[in-house]
């Protein structure tokens, strides 16, 4: 580059720190105004403008990233794109390591970590300053109406009317089909095992289809076919690889890229669940008990509205027999886009921790024959005995064990949000307006002061130690509001699973050099996709 170019270069960056943007663009505007009119070649201002520009970016990254750690030179315009492209656990550890908090850029988006626990609270809770992104993508993908991009009152007066579909009730409501799924899966694994002539497969992908059955039949019920939920679980896989943290502008229209694919697939998966929204609705008027998650939704709308039309016709209604909550009546579209973002919630998240759960149990034969016994027993001694709710509330064991796994492989290690005016995040830094925050869950669940010796799985922390009473570092499912609303859920699922197939399945993990190594595709799995044997248990 000519010595004309990089003073340009060197001006614009002395320019730039103390200038407005809108008065930068003036001061670049009548430099290259001023190297036209003295006759300098096209060539040469075309290269005074990249230069301008690369100064320009580079300038903006160090104002933004001011003290913090991260890296001293951001690669022009893309930044830390390769690497976001293919995420290494190994990176995020030395990011977390670097600081209680960091920064990264990829291409426009400045990036800030929040690794140590009370800052990532902080962000958690700090609704004022921040709101959800998940990732820039998701908004695009999910669409922007979706409840989990709401903030502020219209979030939580939405949010209040799903806790519906969490209570004790509803939970007991969703056993039957789960213990159908589970049934019809695990003897998929078996035939699978059987059919590579009990040679080892790699499970991930199943323990991903599983999940996805799991929660369409969960979320939908009956009103969706089995090819409806096979083709979602084929092709969710394309949702999760266009959720990257951060994606190459304007890829969504770009046929074939991950994002491109990503779209339609979500696009296909909200479709289908209008139809089932609409097929329920038809069900629940009807006056049919409930059996999935829509239908308990729906049911709650009906009752609103018949409550609603007694006051506007003037009864003297009781307190009791006012619902819990309130619902507007939602449409088949809001009902099928709250159904998909409770799948975008569960399917990676979930399947990360079955995979975890399966090879560690394994691995563990004392857990495994623990687990084993307490289900057992808890079934009266018979393996036939129907899953209940108390009943999964009783095993203290196994619900440790899924805890356990839970803080030993979080199945989420971060929540991106954004920023939506200057947030000083802490006395020496404040995080810029439309900057992207991501607190960290993992480094919580891992503090040795918290969990000693918290790289080794051990259940019994959780009955004999103190790992219960650490609140603040249990960060599995975030905090503030908007956490995870299915936490109960979630982890009453994974424990009927896994005692479910503790009584029905004999199953062999066939470890490799990368079996503790993880791999990170929008959560955490073995970096060998967890090759595995399964037989039925006689």
């Amino acid at each position: 580059m000519n010595t004309s170019t990089n003073s340009s270069a060197t001006a614009i960056a002395r320019a730039s720190s103390h200038l407005t943007s809108n008065a930068l663009l003036r001061w670049v505007t009548e430099h290259l105004y001023w190297e036209w009119h003295n006759g300098i070649g096209g060539w040469r201002i075309a290269a005074t403008i990249l230069a301008i520009l690369v100064a320009y970016d580079q300038v903006m990254y160090l104002t933004r990233k001011g003290s913090i750690p991260g890296p001293i030179f951001k690669i022009p315009f893309m930044g830390s794109f390769v690497q976001a492209l293919n995420p290494k656990f190994e990176a995020y550890e030395a990011q977390w390591a670097s600081g209680a908090i960091s920064c990264v850029s990829v291409f426009h988006k400045f990036v800030v970590l929040a690794s140590e626990r009370d800052i990532a609270r902080k962000v958690f809770n700090s609704t004022a300053h921040v709101k959800p992104c998940l990732v820039p993508i998701a908004e695009k993908i999910m669409g922007s109406s979706a409840w989990v991009f709401l903030d502020g009152k219209r979030h939580v007066d939405f949010r209040r009317g799903l806790n519906v579909l969490f209570t004790r009730k509803a939970l007991q409501c969703y056993l039957p089909i789960q213990e159908k799924v589970w049934s019809e899966y695990f003897n998929k694994f078996v035939a699978a095992s059987k059919e590579n002539g009990g040679k080892p497969i790699p499970f991930m992908s199943n323990f991903r289809e599983i999940n996805c059955a799991l929660s369409c039949r969960t979320f939908v019920g009956d009103y969706i076919s089995d090819e409806a939920v096979k083709k979602i679980a084929d092709d969710y896989y394309c949702i999760t690889a266009a959720l990257e943290l951060v994606n190459i502008p304007l890829s969504m229209y770009v046929p074939y890229t991950k994002v491109w694919l990503g779209k339609r697939a979500a696009d296909g998966v909200l479709a289908e669940f209008t139809k089932c929204a609409a097929a329920s609705k038809l069900n629940m008027t009807a006056g049919r008990e409930p059996t999935c998650t829509i239908d308990q939704w729906i049911m709650s709308m009906i009752e609103s509205k018949a409550y609603n039309d007694k006051i506007a016709a003037g009864h003297n209604i009781t307190d009791t027999e006012k619902p819990a909550v309130i619902l507007r009546e939602f449409t088949d579209f809001e009902i099928a886009q709250t159904m998909f973002t409770f799948l975008f919630a569960s399917q990676d998240a979930s399947s990360s921790a079955t995979t975890w759960l399966f090879q560690i149990m394994a691995q563990r034969p004392d857990i495994l024959d623990k687990v084993r016994k307490e289900n057992l027993d808890a079934r009266g001694g018979s393996r036939e005995g129907r899953i209940g709710l108390e009943m999964l509330e009783s095993m203290t064991y196994t619900n440790a064990v899924v805890k356990e796994v839970l803080r030993y492989r979080p199945p989420v290690i971060f929540v991106p949000y954004t920023t939506k005016k200057a947030f000083r995040l802490t006395p020496t830094y404040t995080v810029p307006k439309g900057a992207m925050i991501v607190p960290s869950c993992y480094p919580a669940l891992h503090d040795p002061e918290v969990y000693p010796q918290p790289d080794v799985f051990d259940p019994e922390r959780w009955i004999s130690g103190n790992a219960a009473e650490q609140s603040k570092n249990w960060l599995v499912f975030a905090a503030g509001p908007h956490n995870c609303i299915a936490q109960q859920y979630v982890q009453l699922t994974l424990t009927a699973m896994i005692g479910k197939a503790s009584l029905e399945l004999d199953w062999v993990h066939h470890p490799t050099s990368r079996s503790e190594e993880i791999k990170v595709f929008a959560t955490l799995f073995p970096m060998d996709d967890c090759p595995m044997v399964f037989t039925k248990r006689q």
